[in-house]
């Protein structure tokens, strides 16, 4: 198993990662040509976050991405874990924990970052699950958002 940071070779594959995420986990269909774009957009500016792959088996079968975020009130900089993805025939085999570990060990080379955080569907119970045997801890927060209108990402 190999863990490293994506390159620009990788963008088609982590652009399918993220529509069958949405997919599984929202019911959403995102656009090929706007999930491309997103992903190509990540790595060409390093500043805005980056992906971690896993290579097994001669392909890239997990991935995720780190963004990051500014705290005032710890002078830090939390990396949020997003787009999470696991191909089918290689859950529970511990590679999203291997991602995690690795997440954990870069952030702890980089004295500027203070913790990291994801959020999660609240169905996906097993995710929850993964999530809290790692260490981490439901915060209080709940998430609000909202989107400019003329923005379309999802058919």
């Amino acid at each position: 198993m190999i863990i490293r940071r994506a390159l620009s070779q990788d963008i088609a594959e982590l652009a399918d990662f993220n529509i069958r995420m949405a997919h599984e986990t929202e019911g959403v269909e995102l656009i090929p040509e706007v999930i491309t774009a997103g992903v190509k957009t990540m790595i060409d500016n390093p500043q805005m976050g980056f992906y971690l792959v896993v290579e097994l088996d001669n392909g890239i079968q997990a991935s995720l991405m780190i963004t990051t975020e500014w705290s005032d009130w710890r002078n830090g900089i939390f990396w949020w874990i997003q787009s999470v993805y696991v191909r089918p025939d290689y859950r529970r085999q511990g590679l999203y924990r291997e991602l995690y570990l690795r997440v954990k060990e870069l952030a702890e080379q980089e004295p500027a970052v203070c913790g990291f955080r994801l959020y999660v569907e609240r169905d996906n119970i097993a995710a929850q699950k993964t999530y809290e045997s790692l260490g981490m801890g439901e915060t209080e927060y709940k998430l609000f958002e909202e989107l400019q209108p003329s923005l379309e990402y999802k058919r």
